[in-house]
């Protein structure tokens, strides 16, 4: 396998574009990366597009790669569409860097693109209800159900008022709390820093910044989840250019390396190990270093409690002891293991095609050096983890990249 580089990134802030479609948002990220790697569209030799919701939102399927880049004259060369829930852009990401690493092509585009708000809160929350096995959805809805909603005759939120990953993120919270006595402050503080980290990010949906109490006197989702704990909906693109060695030094002064990448499903088999714990291992494995080497992270966090539980699984602490690395500041800029600089998915936002290639470019610009305000000092090696769906109580996909300067 050969050494692959990134050497362009662009993204467009997350939010909610009521008169932008998939195409406006893809050419803008699109741009954005061919600028800053001094690329012509013509130079691409194939394209890898991730995007989950678009059937359910706007009705297009099948060939959305070939739709959205058409429409900013990228044609020709083979476009792949990929498509694995909230991981579809790292999967993405993936695909276009195997590409680049078998010898293949030597220029590759990777996307990520999503719709989500749409006036009609239903059809977004249809969107997330579709990403587990659809013949179990009741049983999973029922089974999920908060405390507050078990009232005889009282129907679940989930699916309507509120995404259905919300009451499983919130049943996995209460288990943690339960099992290791982790608290709902701790849960709390992990939404305070994120949205700190996500009012120094311009391209973040929500700048705002808020304390604790505010936090945990936000309304209630699903306990012990409050709306600041949970991320938004939104829409929104991202894109990276990956490129040979070769090719790399024709680019770029400041190459950013993949080092490892994992894409791992979720397995009955329980005993070895959780998705994300095994994704983790194989791409630490192929990087050649352990967690001990990262110095900056950006993981899943689609609520604070997932961000608690990822600092375990993903191995920077031991199982159960989560809380007390957001308790002794561990995971803050300014920490030892500063973790969704960009502010995560709570603040930047979670357009969940776009997720994925977002958060490596995060990484990619801590990396450089180019991060502003929430640059990590000396950054070296970044890691992104990012998950999607779910299948039998854990996630369908998770894919887990290493990079390194």
């Amino acid at each position: 396998m050969r050494n692959v580089a990134i050497v362009g990134g662009g993204m467009t802030r997350f939010g909610k574009y009521a008169d932008q479609g998939l195409k406006q948002l893809s050419k803008e990220a699109v741009d954005t990366a061919l600028q800053f790697a001094g690329i012509e569209k013509r130079a691409l030799e194939v394209a890898v597009v991730g995007n989950a919701a678009a059937g359910v939102i706007t009705g297009q399927e099948c060939v959305r790669a070939q739709v959205v880049l058409r429409e900013m004259g990228i044609d020709k060369i083979p476009m792949v569409n990929a498509e694995n829930a909230c991981a579809s852009s790292s999967t993405a990401f993936q695909l276009a860097w195997l590409y680049v690493a078998s010898g293949m092509y030597d220029v590759a585009l990777a996307l990520g693109v999503e719709k989500l708000y749409t006036e009609d809160k239903a059809r977004s929350m249809a969107a997330f209800s579709a990403a587990v096995d659809v013949e179990q959805l009741r049983e999973v809805m029922e089974r999920l159900k908060p405390p507050s909603e078990h009232a005889a005759g009282s129907k679940s939120g989930a699916g309507r008022s509120r995404s259905l990953f919300m009451d499983i993120y919130a049943a996995a919270a209460r288990a943690h709390m339960q099992k290791y006595g982790t608290t709902k402050e701790q849960f709390a503080r992990i939404a305070v820093k994120n949205h700190d980290n996500g009012s120094l990010n311009p391209h973040a949906q929500y700048r705002e910044r808020y304390s604790l109490e505010e936090i945990l006197a936000s309304p209630a989702i699903s306990e012990p989840l409050t709306r600041l704990m949970c991320a938004p909906i939104g829409d929104g693109a991202a894109a990276a250019i990956l490129v040979s060695e070769e090719k790399a030094r024709h680019y770029t002064t400041k190459p950013v390396w993949v080092r490892g990448s994992a894409l791992v499903s979720g397995s009955d088999d329980r005993s070895v190990g959780n998705v994300n714990a095994r994704a983790a291992q194989r791409a630490f494995e192929m990087a050649a270093m352990t967690p001990r080497d990262v110095n900056v992270v950006e993981m899943h966090d689609a609520t604070a409690p997932a961000e608690l539980m990822l600092y375990e699984d993903l191995g920077f602490c031991p199982e159960g002891e989560g809380g007390r690395l957001i308790q002794e500041g561990v995971t803050e800029l300014g920490g030892r293991l500063p973790v969704n600089t960009s502010g995560g998915l709570l603040a930047k936002g979670h357009p969940v095609g776009a997720t994925g290639v977002a958060q490596i470019y995060e990484i990619w610009l801590q990396l450089r050096g180019e991060a502003g305000d929430r640059q990590v000092a000396g950054a070296k090696v970044g890691m992104t983890q990012n998950g999607g769906g779910m299948v039998r109580g854990e996630a369908a996909a998770t894919v887990v990249h290493v990079l390194s300067i």
